[in-house]
């Protein structure tokens, strides 16, 4: 059954992402390049259609609609929201015709709302902690965290979100990181497959040279996923390995936000740190299959090392 579901979805992503590619190039809804970006491949890249992920939020749909159930509902509805405060940012960019869409502390708030409506929900539902054994009947940590790491992990797959297949194929090894850690039954199965064969469609046309973007509507359908899979089996701390790469891309970040503005000095050459080797001079693929090479490692290394708590 779970090989039909695998073969249905991966066809279903082929398929509507071809002709989504081709009708964005028809209306020129492509992603305008940030004037302080890297600045490698900006002709090519401009030109590149920037809203993949809007498959991500149709096949989201209909696999919740295909085994409805209250559980399939709260967990779905994350990357679901999150995935549609991602397409309200990707179509400001297109309609104003500039890098910036949503205003960063409208879309923050946008967020926070969503995780802390989502996690209250799971802990209702009596499914939320931090993982089993450890800090148990502890809701007064474990919903904070929770929250903290939800949304973290959201923007975390956003910022990861900028060379061709990175955070995409950094997605899917994280699927096989938590294979580790979850119990893969019911509700975890399916999604698993479903998410594992949606996003080998979007892989399909996102290799460099990339046919298309999964923009902002995809990287936060793809975060809140994550996080979805993590928080609602009562394992959040998961999130820790299986989202290693995305945990390092976005600390990065952070630390350069810092040294900038209280040191007045730059740690990396760009962040987030895949930026910073392109400044280097590495090539986008080398620095992309390392990436996920330091992912599976890394992720499976800290897997191995909750699961003996």
């Amino acid at each position: 059954m779970m090989v039909f579901t695998a073969l249905i979805f991966f066809a279903l992503s082929v398929i509507l992402q071809y002709f989504w590619i081709k009708y964005q190039r028809h209306i020129h809804l492509t992603q305008i390049q940030k004037s302080y970006g890297v600045n490698i491949d900006n002709e090519i890249k401009a030109k590149t259609p920037s809203m993949g992920g809007v498959i991500f939020l149709i096949l989201g749909v209909v696999a919740l609609l295909m085994d409805f159930s209250l559980d399939g509902l709260i967990f779905w509805s994350l990357p679901i929201l999150s995935g549609l405060i991602g397409f309200v940012d990707d179509w400001l960019k297109f309609r104003t015709h500039t890098s910036e869409g949503f205003r960063s502390l409208d879309k923050l708030k946008a967020q926070l709302l969503v995780c802390a409506v989502w996690v209250m929900a799971v802990f209702f539902r009596g499914k939320l902690g931090l993982w089993p054994g450890v800090f148990g009947g502890m809701w007064w940590l474990s919903i904070p965290v929770a929250f903290l790491m939800t949304a973290g992990t959201i923007n975390a797959v956003n910022i990861t979100d900028g060379l061709d297949g990175l955070a995409g194929g950094s997605f899917m090894i994280s699927l096989a990181v938590m294979l580790i850690m979850i119990p893969v039954n019911g509700l975890n199965a399916r999604a698993m497959t479903e998410l594992f064969a949606m996003t080998g469609g979007f892989m399909f046309f996102n290799t460099r040279p990339a046919k298309t973007f999964m923009g902002d509507t995809g990287s936060h359908f793809l975060g809140g996923a994550l996080a979805a899979l993590c928080v609602m089996n009562g394992r959040t701390l998961a999130i820790i390995p299986a989202g290693f790469i995305f945990i390092i891309e976005m600390l990065s970040s952070a630390i350069q936000i810092f040294t900038i503005r209280k040191l007045n000095r730059k740690i990396f050459l760009m962040a987030p740190l895949h930026h910073h080797f392109q400044k280097k001079g590495l090539d986008e693929t080398a620095v992309t299959i390392r990436f996920w090479l330091v992912h599976s490692v890394g992720g499976v290394m800290l897997a191995l090392l909750l699961i003996s708590l």
